[in-house]
């Protein structure tokens, strides 16, 4: 069975809105942004989760529902009261966090669609301003959904300045806690201090290779005509899968160095995308992988073990690059070991430190990652980000877990971005969400579609089972 059409959820009805403010009161202060904060634009992210009609609750209404996703709001909202503030712009043109417990809009919707027909293979149809609420004020926007067949969906958007997946994970699983009165198991850092620039700063050469001040960009250049464009995608990949995937990027190695699922699909995903490359012509081919710097920053400096619960971006992002032709026709293995050497330049303390120091040396001009720069004019280019931490069978508030989750990241670059996370079964299968241009998602579809399967109904336990 495949999902339904694109339109699904095209009749979503606003029912009423609200803001939601921490339900104790919050002193006015202003929390800086830390220099790895600054270096992300302007852009909202999305998650949102599908619950099959509540049963574990007995006659739990969607009114209920939606009390308890309130009140357990509010009370999260006391310990990441972050997401209840406002981004401003300081004297010398720097966003800013204002907290002032302005609250979260938070939207009661409905949608005359069963959950079994919206696309969920095609999110940019059936969740982007539907499921997932466009943000409008204020750092985090929740809007809940209930489906004609009583399933309901929460979706989220939050500010990527003030927070990353990390950061979102430990508010959605405190949420989650709280709706089922449990005291929230990790409370949530705001230490800035944590990531001060040293004095004097020093920084090796591979950051000036991976970051690059917004002022010595060229003005963007309008699309031309014809030219390809973006979409969103789901697709489900099974464990056994995975694991033949990993064994084939081992190659002829003794285990000793053996790959990682991720280094390994993060491989697979360039080889296609420069095969894609070389169908049109492109003769470069690029990728990044995302790395938190929390377990690299531990350590050193007596304060280190605060960064397990540290909010806010702690990202780098390494990249490599290559010809796509070569990267196409070499073996699997050969491009993880790609994919492994260029990732370790970034995943140490050292290189975490001196970005901190680079954006010192340069505010108050912004800066950005060099991959979200580099598109289709000098060869495609994509970005991966590990969402094996993402906490999709924890987000239970109190009537079952989810039979889907995913983040929504159609962030508008010329670049693409790819998030692997895990499948709300359990089992060890994983959802992708593909933001790519549709030329490279033809090719992985025709070329690897018995690996990347289309995401349908028969991937969901939609109706019912053990959870």
């Amino acid at each position: 069975m495949v999902m339904g059409i694109d339109n699904s959820t095209s009749h979503v009805v606003i029912n009423k809105k609200e803001v939601v403010a921490a339900a104790l009161p919050l002193q006015d202060h202003w929390l800086p942004l830390s220099n790895l904060d600054l270096l992300l634009p302007p852009i909202d992210v999305g998650v949102f989760f599908c619950y099959r009609k509540p049963e574990k609750v007995a006659h739990l209404s969607f009114s209920s529902a939606v009390g308890i996703l309130q009140k357990s709001l509010a009370q999260a909202l006391v310990s990441f009261y972050a997401f209840a503030g406002e981004v401003v712009t300081n004297s010398v043109g720097e966003p800013e966090l204002l907290c002032n417990n302005r609250g979260v809009d938070f939207i009661e919707a409905s949608a005359d669609v069963e959950l079994r027909e919206v696309d969920l293979y095609n999110p940019d149809a059936s969740v982007e301003g539907k499921l997932v609420p466009k943000k409008k004020n204020g750092v985090l926007s929740v809007q809940v959904t209930e489906l004609r067949c009583g399933s309901i969906v929460v979706g989220c958007t939050f500010d990527h300045r003030i927070a990353d997946a990390y950061s979102a994970n430990m508010f959605l699983v405190a949420w989650a806690e709280s709706a089922q009165s449990k005291p929230i198991t990790i409370h949530p850092s705001f230490r800035r201090s944590l990531l001060n620039p040293r004095r004097p700063g020093a920084y090796g050469a591979d950051v000036d290779d991976m970051y690059v001040p917004v002022s010595s960009l060229p003005p963007p250049e309008p699309p031309k005509p014809g030219a390809d464009s973006t979409v969103s995608r789901i697709y489900y990949i099974t464990a056994e899968d995975l694991c033949r995937l990993q064994a084939a990027a081992d190659g002829d190695g003794d285990g000793a160095r053996r790959r990682t699922k991720l280094e390994s699909l993060s491989a697979y995903l360039w080889q296609i995308v420069a095969r894609a490359s070389v169908r049109d012509g492109h003769k470069r081919c690029k990728m990044g992988i995302v790395v938190d710097g929390r377990t690299r920053l531990k350590g050193g400096d007596g304060d280190g073990s605060s960064m397990s619960n540290y909010f806010g971006n702690v990202l780098s992002i390494p990249y490599g690059e290559g010809d796509a032709a070569e990267i196409a026709g070499r073996p699997l293995s050969w491009a993880a070991e790609l994919v492994r050497e260029f990732v370790a330049g970034a995943a140490n303390r050292d290189h975490f430190l001196g970005l901190i120091d680079w954006v010192e040396e340069r505010r108050p001009s912004p800066a950005v990652a060099r991959i979200y720069c580099k598109g289709t004019e000098d060869g495609p280019a994509f970005v991966v980000s590990s969402g094996q931490r993402f906490p999709v069978r924890e987000v239970d508030f109190g009537w079952g877990r989810p039979v889907v989750g995913s983040y929504h990241f159609p962030w508008g670059g010329d670049s693409g971005y790819v998030m692997p996370i895990p499948s709300a079964k359990g089992n060890g299968d994983w959802l992708l969400y593909a933001h790519m241009l549709k030329g490279q998602l033809k090719v992985l579809e025709t070329e690897s579609g018995h690996f990347f399967r289309r995401l349908s109904p028969e991937h969901l336990d939609i109706d019912g089972g053990a959870s």
